[in-house]
């Protein structure tokens, strides 16, 4: 029986093509497979971030390098979110909002940056592989790297206090990738809003009448004095970035647990407590400041007035000095005085 030239082709290709899976590598399937798994698992998350397993991680450090794309890895711990000084559910929230706005912000490159979150009670084994044995920690593995533990990279712990944005500046400088603007969900809900304007609707024929009438606090005069020095200690007490970055008051030393650190050494992190010990001390001054302007000046006693402005410089020459040396501490960079040469 002849074979037909139709038939001899259709048969050529059928073994071509079989000829070419078999030899196509395995290492090319498993790292196409995985990756579409990768983005699968992605897709299927509100944030982006991957949950990442033990098994997950052996598949992923066992692709040949260098691997198709990074992975960042923030390490968690859910017995440790009652602690207020690691600040561990903020933290992971940020991580979640970097990962939906890089993901939004840079649809094309979407498969190259997999954000993934790893619990201890979890996966302990992949803790004990990196290395980790404090929390928070940030940590980005390299397509290059075979060996995370040591050739992975990791985030500086002074960088946290940032949140968000130490996340995005790691990502940008160590993976090279831009992640964009951070997509922060509104403070305040239109629900929210639509009911403080009805509120306020509501209350504004009463609010009227009485300022009409000048019965209100608007027209009290230590009101006014008071909602000043608190406006003055908001502003020079860096209160407003604890709150943005929810900051605690003060954290837990990390060489002795027991040990409460108030204060600490470097310039990217400030605690609560460093931001109102500094407030404190600048209100000092701008109250005595206020008391000799206002008040010192009506004395009529010279002795008197002599006696107060020296108390009053004594007092603010002794705050200022501790804001500088506190400035010197935690920057490392010293201010001296200024002295004429002539002088010297």
């Amino acid at each position: 029986m002849a074979i037909s030239p139709t038939t001899f082709a259709v048969a050529a290709l059928l073994v071509i093509s079989h000829l070419s899976l078999l030899t196509t590598p395995a290492t090319s399937l498993s790292s196409d497979s995985l990756l579409t798994e990768l983005s699968d698992l992605q897709s299927q998350s509100p944030t982006g971030v991957i949950r990442l397993s033990d098994s997950l991680l052996r598949r992923i450090v066992s692709l040949p390098t260098p691997r198709p794309f990074h992975a960042l890895i923030f390490f968690d711990a859910h017995q440790l979110h009652s602690k207020p000084e690691l600040s561990l559910p903020t933290l992971k929230s940020e991580f979640g909002l970097v990962s939906a706005s890089f993901q939004s912000n840079n649809p094309n490159f979407k498969s190259k940056l997999f954000f993934f979150e790893i619990e201890f009670q979890e996966s302990q084994s992949s803790f004990a592989l990196f290395g980790v044995n404090s929390l928070p920690h940030i940590r980005l593995i390299p397509p290059t790297a075979s060996d995370v533990k040591t050739e992975s990279i990791q985030m500086d712990a002074a960088d946290y206090s940032r949140l968000g944005d130490s996340m995005a500046e790691f990502i940008e400088s160590r993976a090279k990738f831009t992640v964009g603007p951070i997509n922060r969900p509104p403070v305040v809900s239109k629900k929210q809003i639509a009911f403080v304007i009805a509120v306020i609707l509501i209350w504004s024929p009463f609010f009227l009448k009485k300022l009409i009438a000048g019965n209100t606090i608007f027209h009290d005069k230590n009101i006014w004095m008071a909602g000043s020095v608190f406006v003055y200690f908001f502003s020079v007490s860096g209160a407003m970035f604890n709150i943005i970055r929810k900051m605690p008051m003060f954290i837990a030393d990390r060489q002795d647990p027991s040990k409460l650190v108030f204060f600490y050494q470097g310039s990217g992190m400030q605690l609560g407590a460093e931001g109102f010990s500094i407030g404190f001390l600048y209100t000092i001054v701008g109250l005595l400041l206020a008391f000799v302007t206002h008040v010192l000046v009506r004395v009529k006693n010279k002795n008197v007035q002599r006696v107060v402005m020296l108390f009053v410089l004594l007092v603010s020459f002794w705050a200022v000095k501790k804001v500088v040396f506190l400035d010197n501490w935690k920057t490392g960079y010293g201010i001296h005085g200024y002295m004429p040469t002539s002088w010297q």
